[in-house]
């Protein structure tokens, strides 16, 4: 049964890393929702979080695939309860709307979003949040007016400690106990 995964995959960073990383769910005709990178808490290491809805069996695949790369250290998987997500979208409205009353204002509050930016011609508005809010808010500024619509991709960190500095401590044990 397909289910939504996050995948979090830890690389060197390395130039046609991203190219490497997408041809294996090319190749494996998965679609990915997001894809995000970002450096990681680790000096050197950068960090790619993936969205796809597969089955748990083909995340697993995919995660074993992704780590025989060899610029690749560590690949896992997580369900949405396992994480804490969050994406970001930015909104431009027209300026004439936000003036007309307080309905627009009204409706940034309920939706926990704020105003990043007025220009004459138009408003900048950032809102934070799951996928399904901020679509809802995009869904209830079109009956208003919208020029621009724009969202991130989905940024995700474990609930549990950082699993690759734990892996690295492992690694530097096993590699000191073959020395000795």
């Amino acid at each position: 049964m397909n289910k939504e995964y996050t995948l979090t995959v830890f690389t060197e960073h390395q130039t046609g890393m991203l190219s490497r990383v997408v041809s294996i769910f090319t190749r494996r005709y998965i679609n990915v929702e997001s894809l995000t990178t970002s450096k990681s808490s680790i000096p050197g290491i950068h960090r790619f979080t993936i969205v796809v809805n597969t089955t748990e069996d083909m995340v697993r695949k995919l995660c074993a695939q992704l780590e025989k790369q060899v610029d690749v250290l560590k690949a896992y998987f997580d369900e949405n309860s396992e994480i804490v997500y969050q994406e970001i979208a930015l909104y431009k409205i027209p300026t004439q709307k936000f003036m007309q009353g307080n309905r627009v204002e009204k409706l940034i509050r309920r939706h926990n979003a704020r105003v990043l930016e007025i220009e004459e011609e138009y408003i900048i508005v950032e809102k934070t949040g799951h996928a399904e809010e901020t679509e809802a808010l995009l869904e209830d500024l079109k009956e208003i007016g919208i020029y621009e619509f724009v969202r991130s991709g989905r940024i995700a960190i474990p609930r549990p400690m950082e699993r690759l500095s734990k892996y690295l401590s492992q690694l530097e044990l096993e590699v000191a106990e073959q020395e000795s």
